[in-house]
């Protein structure tokens, strides 16, 4: 399964924390079922696009692990904050 975080940041300068956000993310390889981590940023500057998105490549469940997980509450215990809108989209 492929789980997708596209996310646009309030202001397009939290783009420079992408390493801190790889870091987060990268202990999610942690978890079982849990087996890669792409990031895309987005490439058109227009003010109706996302910024970012996360893929996490995982088992189906999986899922809930990582809704569990630590990294996973650091992520919105440090980016809430700063994302302006969020989708998340799932498929196999």
């Amino acid at each position: 399964m492929r789980h997708h975080i596209i996310v646009k940041f309030k202001d397009k300068n939290t783009l420079c924390e992408l390493d801190h956000i790889k870091e987060i993310f990268s202990e999610c390889l942690k978890i079982d079922g849990v087996s890669d981590i792409e990031y895309h940023l987005n490439c058109i500057d227009k003010d109706n696009r996302y910024d970012l998105m996360i893929v996490l490549i995982m088992d189906k469940e999986s899922l809930p692990l990582y809704d569990k997980c630590e990294a996973h509450k650091k992520w919105k215990n440090e980016y809430t904050d700063k994302i302006e809108k969020k989708a998340i989209f799932d498929y196999e």
